[in-house]
């Protein structure tokens, strides 16, 4: 979020035509929640498309990447790695921690897809775990970051948007944002 250093996701692994739309949820769920970018597998470019459409017409910022090197995304990372696992330490257990390295460090959160081989657990300056049960990763990453921003990005202000959507007990409303 804004003032603070970078939150990266990048998602570890995609298989067409089984992981497109979790894949893509995994971007959707990192920009509402507060990362400032993620990082796709080279081969889910139809995600990378979504999100950014998602961008230009919900608002920003945000950045979709695609990579062909996943590892080396993680072997040069200037910052901390949190790897988002259902074996690792709880949530609970080390969100302080994390914070408080964000305070000084960018943060890159790995999110898998398929299975994740042991250097990525290796490389990790954190393995969270949250509820440390089968799940969704989507799921995962959205409690972490919650955890992680205490709950700030719920409140954050999007930049360039083409449309708002109108907060209301029931309904559905969206308005062009030059309308707000």
């Amino acid at each position: 979020m804004q003032d603070e250093p970078e939150v990266a996701v990048l998602r570890y692994g995609h298989r067409p035509g089984r992981d497109d739309r979790m894949t893509t949820h995994v971007g959707l769920t990192a920009r509402a929640l507060g990362a400032d970018r993620v990082i796709f597998p080279d081969n889910a470019g139809q995600s990378l498309e979504t999100v950014e459409d998602i961008t230009g017409r919900f608002g920003g910022p945000f950045t979709v990447e695609l990579t062909e090197a996943l590892n080396g995304v993680i072997r040069n990372w200037d910052g901390k790695i949190v790897h988002l696992t259902m074996y690792g330490e709880r949530v609970q257990d080390v969100e302080a921690d994390i914070r408080e390295a964000h305070a000084d460090e960018p943060i890159l959160v790995v999110v898998g897809g398929e299975k994740v081989p042991f250097e990525v657990y290796d490389e990790a300056d954190w393995n969270v775990g949250v509820t440390n049960q089968p799940h969704s990763e989507v799921a995962g990453l959205a409690v972490f970051l919650d955890r992680l921003f205490d709950g700030r990005e719920l409140d954050r202000e999007w930049k360039d948007a083409e449309n708002t959507v109108v907060p209301m007990e029931t309904g559905k409303k969206v308005v062009p944002a030059d309308e707000e």
